[in-house]
C-alpha cells in the first residue's frame, strides 16, 4: 500500500484553496505571425464592406425603383451643354424627380449612363420612376412635334410655313424649286435645322415621284418626271376631291393628246403672282389673254414647270389617269363637276350650274330686302305730325351671278365658270366679244 501524506487539518477555506496556480497556456507562435493578424482584418473588412455594399445596393435599388412624385405626362426641355448637376436641378423643379442632386449624381453613376446623357424635349410619364427617367434621356426619346403640309402649296407657302413654326432653328439658305416638296404629315424633333426640314421632304418626293413614274400607264402624253409633276400640279389645283382626280387627270391627258389647250385658270393666277399662290381677288377677263409662260389659255400644252407641289394621290392619278373620253368638266353646283365628252353637253351642264345660281341669288336678294316698318297710330288728344317726305325705295342691289353662289369645296376651273358666249373651251377657241368697260369687271374664279 502506497503512504499517505498525513492530513493536516486546515480551515474549511483553506481547504478550498488550491494548493498551487496552473501556469497559463503558452501562446502558439502561428498565432501570433503578422500574415494571420494582417489576414484577419482583411478578413473583417471585407465582411464589414459587403454588408455595406449589400445595405447600398438594397437603397439604391428601391430608390432608383420607387414611383415618381408626377400625377401626368410631363414634357421637359433639357438644354445642349447641361451637366448631370444641371439635369437634376431642371427635372426637380419641374417635378419630375423627388431625390436631391446627389441622389441622381449617384444614380446616374450607378447606372453607367453618365456618357449617355443627351440634350432634347423629353416627355416623361406619370409616376415615372428615376430608372425610367435616366433610361428615357439615355436613349434620346425627344418629343416628335407632327407638321403637316397641305397639297397644293407652292415652295415659297411652304418655306413661309417652317420659318414661322418656332419648334425649328436655323434659317434657310435658298428656296427650293417648285415641286420639289412633298406635302406630307412629318415629324421632328424640337430644335431641328430648317435646312433638314427641307432636305427631307425633297427627299421624299423624290422617292415618291420614283415609284409612281415606274407604274405609270405608258400611254399618256407625258414624256419625263418632271412633266408628270408639272401635269399634277394642276390637277392638284383644280380639284380637292379624291374620287375626281383621275378624270380631271383624263381631262388633261386627252386634251394634250389632241393638241388642246388645257385652259386652266391656276395656271393664270400662277402666271400672275408666281409663288405668292394666290391673287386675292377674282381673275379679270383681261388676264384671261396676258401673255405668260404659265398661262394655259395662251400657250400649247405644259407650262415650263410646275405651278405647286402636289401630293402622292394627284401624281398618281395624273400618272394612271381615267380612261375616258372627256374633254370638259363644269361644276355641279355640289363640290365636285361634271364631265363630258363634247361641248353641246357641255354646254348644258353650264347653263344648268347658271340656272342654280340664279335661284340661289333670287332667294338672297328677298332675304336681304328690309321688312316694312308698322305705321303706329296718331294719339288722339294731339295733333297729328306732318309725316316727314318719304325717301325713294332704294333699288335691289344687283346680285353677282357668282359672288353669291356657294363656292365648291373644290376649285373651279375656267372650263366649269366660264359662260359660253365668252369662253368656248374647243381646240379652236372663238375671241371673246366683250364691251370695254368689261375689261375691267372682275369673274369670280378659284383662287
Amino acid at each position: 500500500m502506497s503512504q499517505r501524506p498525513p492530513i493536516a487539518p486546515r480551515s474549511p477555506r483553506a481547504a478550498l484553496e488550491p494548493e498551487q496556480v496552473p501556469q497559463p497556456p503558452k501562446h502558439s507562435r502561428r498565432a501570433r505571425s503578422t500574415l494571420v493578424v494582417v489576414g484577419n482584418a482583411i478578413f473583417t473588412f471585407l465582411i464589414v464592406a459587403m454588408l455595406l455594399v449589400g445595405g447600398a445596393f438594397f437603397y439604391g435599388k428601391k430608390t432608383i425603383e420607387a414611383k415618381g412624385p408626377l400625377v401626368e405626362d410631363k414634357v421637359v426641355n433639357i438644354p445642349p451643354r447641361a451637366g448631370m448637376a444641371d439635369i437634376s436641378d431642371i427635372l426637380l423643379r419641374a417635378g419630375v424627380i423627388s431625390a436631391d442632386r446627389w441622389t441622381f449624381i449617384g444614380s446616374v453613376l450607378a447606372m453607367n449612363a453618365r456618357s449617355g446623357l443627351k440634350s432634347g424635349e423629353y416627355l416623361f410619364q406619370k409616376n415615372a420612376s428615376l430608372r425610367d427617367v435616366i433610361n428615357t434621356i439615355v436613349e434620346g426619346k425627344v418629343v416628335q412635334h407632327a407638321i403637316t403640309i397641305p397639297e397644293g402649296l407652292t415652295s415659297e407657302q411652304i418655306v413661309a410655313r417652317i420659318q414661322d413654326n418656332d419648334i425649328f432653328s436655323g434659317s434657310l439658305k435658298e428656296q427650293p424649286r417648285e415641286g420639289t416638296l412633298l406635302p406630307d404629315t412629318y415629324h421632328f424633333p424640337r430644335g431641328t435645322p430648317r435646312d433638314q426640314v427641307i432636305h427631307r421632304m425633297q427627299q421624299a418626293q423624290k422617292r415618291v415621284l420614283a415609284e409612281v413614274w415606274s407604274r405609270r400607264n405608258p400611254e399618256i402624253p407625258i414624256r419625263s418626271p418632271e412633266q408628270l409633276v408639272t401635269l399634277a400640279s394642276i390637277v392638284e389645283k383644280e380639284t380637292g376631291r379624291a374620287d375626281e382626280r383621275s378624270r380631271v387627270a383624263a381631262v388633261f391627258t386627252n386634251r394634250l393628246r389632241q393638241r388642246i389647250k388645257l385652259q386652266s385658270d391656276p395656271t393664270i393666277i400662277y402666271g400672275l403672282v408666281g409663288g405668292k399662290g394666290t391673287l386675292g381677288r377674282p381673275i379679270k377677263r383681261s388676264e384671261i389673254q396676258q401673255p405668260s409662260p404659265y398661262n394655259t389659255y395662251v400657250i400649247e400644252g405644259l407650262p415650263p414647270g410646275p405651278i405647286a407641289n402636289p401630293g402622292r394621290a394627284s401624281l398618281e392619278a395624273t400618272a394612271n389617269p381615267a380612261r375616258t373620253r372627256d374633254l370638259f368638266f363644269v361644276a355641279d353646283g355640289t363640290g365636285g363637276h361634271s364631265f363630258t365628252e363634247t361641248y353641246d353637253q357641255h354646254q348644258k351642264g353650264v347653263a344648268k350650274l347658271r340656272a342654280m345660281e340664279k335661284q340661289q341669288n333670287d332667294t338672297l336678294e328677298a332675304d336681304d330686302q328690309p321688312p316694312v316698318a308698322a305705321v303706329p297710330s296718331p294719339a288722339p288728344a294731339a295733333p297729328a305730325a306732318a309725316p316727314a317726305p318719304a325717301k325713294p325705295a332704294p333699288a335691289a342691289p344687283k346680285a353677282a351671278p357668282r359672288a353669291a353662289a356657294p363656292k365648291a369645296s373644290a376649285p373651279r376651273s375656267i372650263m366649269a365658270n366660264e359662260p359660253a358666249a365668252d369662253r368656248k373651251r374647243t381646240a379652236k377657241r372663238a375671241p371673246a366679244a366683250a364691251p370695254a368697260e368689261a375689261e375691267s369687271e372682275s369673274e369670280e374664279k378659284t383662287q
